[in-house]
């Protein structure tokens, strides 16, 4: 990454949509521009948790805002990230797909525990180096994440669903405030957060840290009425909870400090933050300066080098904890690439490597669902990726990876994949020539092997073998016959000369 190269994060939160463009200098990212809308999309969910159109409609008008201002900038250079309220909504594809096209940059919906890890790399990058353990606390519209973690790794993490949105809609409706509403808000957010008691005691941490918005909201009050700067104490919440109550209501709410966005969903907030501090005994919290979409920002660096990539390492841990054959995989690996810069010469540099190092993690996962079952390794595999908690990766990462697994061997139409998906589909036919060519579990000899694509739109794909290759290898040879079968059921084709 070069000095200056500027980054961009998106975060479609519950509550808020943030744009956050920061300079790379040096290692740090120095922040140009911060831009942030209250669309509210946790509270658009209607009961069959799909979102309404309304809440469809206010995220694509911002999108579009947010579109305008990275326009000029390349797909390395930014990341959106999608949170709660679309991991929970059922029509989220409806949503996505036409907010990928307005926003011009894909959309990844990240796990409850992704979105925790880059919690805590956004608030840990924005403190001093230091040994102390942290408690990190975000209190979103949705979702409450925690995390423990030590200078900027984190050890522990989760994400529970509660959060000031969907707190405030239920037990706040109309925005009525009352003592009994706040003690029922209370004791259920303290209901769902229970089980973090013994994760989260305070014997396991040194420091407790409040990120984003409704812990910044309220140490803003706080500071405002004279409270210690950028601290939440026990005894500030008690002073904020008898005003909220004295308003009755967040209409008749005058209280310095608090800006008119967050009126509507104090009230949930601050029922999620007094149950957090009842259970896990804090006393005092500092406001962070850093949050998830800082965490994005420095994620975007670590995915620029293999070394450092989180998911390269997610990668080799599910191998491991599979007992998946490595050598096997490494073999696969070797080929599906080799047979990927052929048949993909004509890619940009950069497309190619980021296409093939997922295709590497592809061919290290293949094969862990063989400790499930033998003849049907591919489908649990797939399965496993589906269901992982993989740090680095988003769902929809994992569910292409889980494709590819699913995909590496078998019928081809099985697959729910968009066949107009030039890059996935050369992935695919590389990793399934990659197994079959390794089918003995040795090194294949490849000399005289050459894959070509068809130049666009042509739909096929040629591989070229060797005179004699085919008398030389006749297993190889009657599976790559079986290939060119599989293929014909699909809107591509495979032409294997020289067999």
């Amino acid at each position: 990454m070069q000095n200056g190269t500027l980054l961009a994060a998106v975060d479609l939160g519950s509550n808020s949509f943030r744009l956050e463009i920061g300079r790379f200098d040096h290692g740090q990212i120095n922040r140009t521009e911060y831009l942030k809308e209250t669309v509210r999309q946790g509270n658009g969910l209607d009961s069959d948790r799909n979102l309404t159109p309304d809440a469809m409609q206010r995220g694509w008008d911002c999108l579009a805002r947010f579109g305008e201002r990275l326009a000029g900038f390349k797909k390395h250079q930014v990341r959106a990230v999608a949170t709660q309220t679309l991991r929970e909504a059922r029509n989220r594809d409806e949503f996505l797909l036409r907010a990928h096209k307005i926003l011009g940059f894909p959309i990844d919906v990240v796990s409850g525990r992704e979105e925790a890890r880059l919690i805590y790399q956004g608030v840990a990058h924005m403190l001093p180096q230091s040994d102390e353990r942290r408690l990190v606390v975000d209190i979103g519209g949705r979702s409450t994440e925690m995390i423990v973690g030590r200078g900027l790794e984190a050890r522990t993490m989760e994400s529970y669903r509660v959060g000031s949105v969907a707190w405030s809609m239920k037990y706040f409706p109309d925005g009525q405030f009352s003592a009994r509403a706040f003690d029922m808000a209370e004791i259920a957010a303290k209901a769902v957060l229970e089980e973090a008691v013994n994760v989260y005691r305070a014997e396991a941490w040194d420091v407790a840290y409040g990120s984003s918005g409704t812990i910044g909201a309220v140490s803003d009050v706080l500071t405002a009425a004279g409270w210690p700067p950028g601290l939440v104490t026990r005894e500030g919440l008690d002073w904020l909870l008898d005003r909220l109550v004295k308003a009755q209501s967040a209409d008749r709410l005058k209280i310095e400090g608090m800006k008119d966005d967050r009126r509507p969903v104090i009230g949930g907030g601050v029922s999620v933050l007094r149950a957090v501090f009842g259970l896990l005994g804090i006393e005092r919290m500092e406001a962070a300066q850093g949050a998830l979409r800082h965490g994005v920002l420095y994620d975007l660096l670590e995915r620029e080098q293999e070394r450092t990539d989180l998911r390269s390492i997610s990668v080799k841990r599910l191998v491991a904890k599979f007992d998946a054959d490595a050598i096997q995989a490494q073999r696969v690996d070797r080929v599906a690439k080799h047979l990927f810069r052929m048949a993909g010469a004509g890619l940009p540099a950069a497309e190619s490597e980021r296409l093939q190092r997922k295709l590497e993690w592809a061919a290290q996962l293949h094969e862990i669902g063989s400790q499930i079952s033998h003849s049907d390794y591919h489908k649990h595999g797939a399965y496993i990726l589906d269901n992982a908690d993989a740090p680095g990766f988003a769902l929809p990462e994992l569910h292409r990876l889980s494709l590819l697994v699913l995909g590496h061997r078998g019928k081809l139409r099985k697959l729910d994949v968009d066949f107009e998906d030039r890059p996935f589909i050369a992935q695919l036919l590389c990793l399934r020539l990659a197994v079959i060519l390794c089918h003995a579990r040795r090194d294949p000899d490849l000399k005289g092997l050459q894959l070509e694509a068809g130049a666009e739109p042509g739909r096929f794909f040629v591989l070229n073998c060797r005179p004699g290759w085919a008398e030389a290898f006749p297993q190889s040879a009657h599976l790559l016959r079986e290939e060119v079968l599989a293929w014909q059921k699909t809107p591509w084709t495979l032409i294997v000369s020289g067999l």
